[in-house]
């Protein structure tokens, strides 16, 4: 394994598949000149609908797979991974681990009619984690956790803007807007490439709050970096899938935004 050393090094990300991508490309805005390595599980989405025990494996096996390319801090892009996973990690990592939190916190502060509704998966809607969220932030309003089984698989599969994926997510929102819900929260990576879709059904009176920039400004400060002007020399990416290649390289040209090698994990 090459010699690790915390804050230095290309930055590892990882995610159940391909929807950490949306924070990979906000880390990519912050620092243009970083070099990053992607891990995309996608062999496994969604790691929502998985047993602890087998996400906890998974992630330390993605751990090690990029400390071993020289990670010099990891970036869990997956919030059902940080509810299971993430404190397990920062025992034995040797670098910093930074990971998603719902952006509970901002939408109570946000809120004007008092209701936030929160999308996520069926394990991070039951994790503790989010409930000590709830009890910290919802004092003063009424957060809805909904769990959204289906919608992974919508982007997994590439039907980020299908008709089946606008009535799933439907399924999912309308009580909750109906009910007053003036917030709300992505509370899983692979949400971001849904945003467009559940904008325009929430209706503009409606924000969605997307945790990816806090996680990305938490990063920066664990390992003392500043955001860098665009005029800095482009950094590169490396992608990795567990998913068939013939599969997963479409995919992931496709949600980044331009056509990249992906390798095998």
């Amino acid at each position: 394994m090459p010699e690790t050393s915390p804050g230095r090094g290309p930055i590892g990300v990882f995610d159940s598949g391909v929807g950490g991508l949306a924070v990979l490309r906000a880390l990519r805005e912050a620092l243009p000149g970083a070099e990053l390595i992607y891990v995309a599980d996608s062999a496994h989405a969604p790691y929502g609908e998985r047993e602890a025990e087998f996400i906890q494996a998974r992630s330390e096996h993605i751990a090690r797979f990029l400390l071993a390319r020289g990670a010099g801090a990891l970036l869990i892009a997956c919030n059902t991974a940080t509810v299971v996973a993430a404190n397990a990690l920062r025992r034995w990592c040797p670098v910093p681990v930074v990971a998603m939190e719902p952006a509970i916190k901002p939408a109570a502060a946000r809120t004007r009619s008092g209701r936030i509704a929160v999308l996520a998966t069926r394990q991070t809607v039951a994790s503790g984690n989010v409930a000590r969220l709830v009890a910290a932030h919802g004092a003063r309003c009424t957060i809805e956790l909904i769990a959204c089984p289906g919608l992974v698989e919508c982007v997994e599969r590439g039907e980020v803007s299908a008709s089946s994926t606008r009535g799933l997510v439907e399924t999912y929102l309308r009580p909750a807007l109906e009910r007053g819900a003036d917030c709300v929260v992505l509370g899983c990576t692979h949400y971001s490439f849904l945003r467009p879709l559940i904008e325009d059904l929430a209706g503009a009176q409606v924000q969605v709050l997307d945790p990816a920039p806090a996680v990305v400004t938490e990063l920066l400060r664990r390992i003392g970096a500043a955001a860098e002007a665009d005029s800095q020399p482009l950094g590169g990416e490396r992608f990795y899938t567990s998913a068939p290649q013939e599969t997963a390289a479409p995919l992931i040209s496709m949600l980044w935004g331009k056509k990249v090698a992906v390798e095998s994990l």
